[in-house]
């Protein structure tokens, strides 16, 4: 019976240790960026689009994936570069960004507000779990921007 029982608390500690690395590797992942989030205006409060992020070789990107909001202009008529007068419905909008080596935070690259026209630098940090995704817009440095707090769409 001893050995039935030893055997019995060997499997079962296993199973727990299976369980528990399962539950660390996924919290791990729900810290990554990379998923669908919905954007929440930082003014109004008030959601405003969807956006995928999306990851390749270390680098992360962000492309419009809908818009919640009716927009008097669907292009972005203020942008600058190559997608000036391009439909904001699909535009790519983060660019560059890479996950510092010491922390949770994705930094590097830059978000365009597709509504002014304007390119930002930017900072993406993955908070309450992952389940939230503050992004900073800012020029110079960093103090002197906007924090949108995204929510992650399952």
């Amino acid at each position: 019976m001893g050995d039935q029982l030893f055997g019995s608390n060997t499997m079962m500690r296993s199973l727990l240790a299976s369980a528990l690395s399962l539950a660390c590797v996924s919290a791990m992942a729900q810290m990554s960026p990379v998923g669908l989030w919905q954007t929440i205006n930082d003014e109004t409060g008030k959601p405003q689009s969807e956006v995928t992020l999306t990851e390749a070789g270390g680098i992360i990107s962000g492309t419009v994936t809908k818009s919640l909001v009716p927009s008097k202009e669907p292009n972005c008529v203020k942008c600058t570069d190559e997608r000036k007068d391009k439909p904001k419905l699909g535009m790519e909008i983060i660019r560059g960004a890479k996950k510092s080596e010491t922390q949770d935070v994705w930094v590097d690259g830059n978000i365009l507000d597709p509504n002014n026209g304007t390119i930002y630098k930017l900072k993406m940090t993955p908070i309450e779990g992952g389940s939230k995704l503050e992004v900073r817009g800012f020029i110079g440095i960093a103090l002197l921007g906007r924090t949108q707090t995204w929510v992650r769409i399952p």
